[in-house]
């Protein structure tokens, strides 16, 4: 049974539809989960890291914390570590918003304040796999690292990137409609509203468009495993 790492930065960002897609294709997940509930508000934690090596691949999820944040910085180093390891040994990774952010900035890329931040569901436009509409939740971008391929994108900023066997997300497959009402209880309700939105409405949106958001998660997944995975 291939093996993956799921690397779940706080209790608020389970992996949702991708995780459940890799657990269909046959994946055992180990779930290491960075900053306890305990410590949200302080996340300053110390981690160590498994060896990637010993996985088959590597899903990094989101955050509610910025890459450069002096809080994390004390794990975030090791982590950008973790993931040149595993491109190092051809393990894949699989990074969606926050941890697009990290494999963008683990091979030469950059994070930054958005000029553009997006919440709610917007259009994507590249290959099919990613191409479409999307649950987006950032108030950061990446720039891709130089080499690496840009397979998605909108007016706001890049979305999707491949480079060697991994694949780096802006937007947020995995995200349903409760997972969506867990961020806006925990402090998320001010930053959509900074951007003039409703949450309730918010979330009614979402779960409206749940079923066809899964399966697009798997066949992304699919493309990821069956594709990018195997370069």
């Amino acid at each position: 049974m291939p093996r993956l790492l799921m690397v779940a930065h706080d209790h608020l960002s389970p992996g949702g539809a991708v995780s459940a897609r890799f657990e269909e294709r046959g994946y055992e997940i180990t779930e290491l989960l960075v900053v306890p509930e305990d410590r949200f508000d302080d996340p300053a934690v110390e981690v160590t890291f498994p060896d990637p090596r010993e996985y088959d691949a590597l899903l990094v999820l989101g955050a509610k914390w910025s890459v450069y944040g002096d809080e994390v910085a004390g794990w975030v180093k090791p982590e950008l570590e973790m993931i040149r390891t595993a491109d190092d040994a051809g393990v894949p990774v699989f990074g969606i918003c926050f941890g697009g952010q990290l494999l963008a900035q683990a091979h030469g890329g950059s994070v930054e304040p958005s000029r553009a931040p997006e919440i709610g569901l917007h259009a994507v436009q590249g290959e099919p796999a990613v191409d479409g509409l999307w649950f987006e939740w950032h108030f950061d971008g990446f720039t891709p690292p130089p080499d690496a391929t840009v397979i998605g994108r909108n007016a706001a900023a890049p979305q999707a990137f491949v480079l060697r066997r991994n694949l780096g997300l802006q937007f947020h497959p995995e995200v349903d409609a409760d997972g969506l009402k867990g961020w806006l209880g925990a402090g998320g309700r001010e930053g959509a509203q900074a951007l003039g939105l409703d949450s309730d409405v918010l979330v009614e949106h979402v779960r409206a468009t749940d079923p066809a958001t899964r399966a697009r998660a798997a066949a992304l997944v699919d493309h990821f495993l069956d594709v990018i995975a195997v370069r």
